[in-house]
């Protein structure tokens, strides 16, 4: 069984732009339901289905599966949710950890969260300076809610 651990923070300033090339990010949910998540993502050339278990404070269940992009990118046109979930992201090496950061675009423009994957929850992190207010357990920052209830509605 596969796990995520990870923590989510609010992204303050530019100071890590240029330390890392971004790759472009489009997904989508086909089912969000007591927790549960079954997400369609399209990365590059690439094409994933992933299925995402309930979190309990920073850890989760996660299935992660390569699929054909062409049947990617017909389920993201036909049984995702719309809108979809469109993002640059950047991995940034940093206090050693891959730093995750998170540009979205379209509906949720405007909005930069950075994630730190981590092998226990109870480990310690060093914060770079371009890290803000953490929301981990704030469930509008969940990409999942962020399809339902867009950043540029709230």
């Amino acid at each position: 069984m596969g796990k995520e651990i990870e923590r989510k923070f609010l992204v303050n300033g530019d100071s890590w732009r240029g330390l890392a090339e971004g790759s472009v990010f489009y997904q989508g949910y086909i089912a969000t339901q007591d927790q549960v998540t079954l997400r369609v993502r399209i990365v590059g050339d690439k094409g994933y289905l992933t299925i995402k278990g309930p979190r309990i404070k920073y850890s989760r269940s996660e299935f992660e599966y390569s699929i054909p992009i062409e049947e990617a990118q017909k389920m993201l046109d036909t049984l995702c949710k719309h809108p979809l979930i469109e993002k640059t992201r950047y991995r940034i090496e940093w206090g050693g950890f891959t730093w995750e950061i998170d540009e979205f675009d379209g509906v949720n423009k405007g909005l930069i969260l950075a994630e730190a994957e981590l092998s226990d929850e109870k480990q310690q992190i060093e914060l770079p300076i371009w890290i803000g207010e953490e929301v981990s357990v704030d469930p509008r920052y969940f990409n999942s809610n962020l399809a339902k209830h867009p950043f540029s509605e709230w």
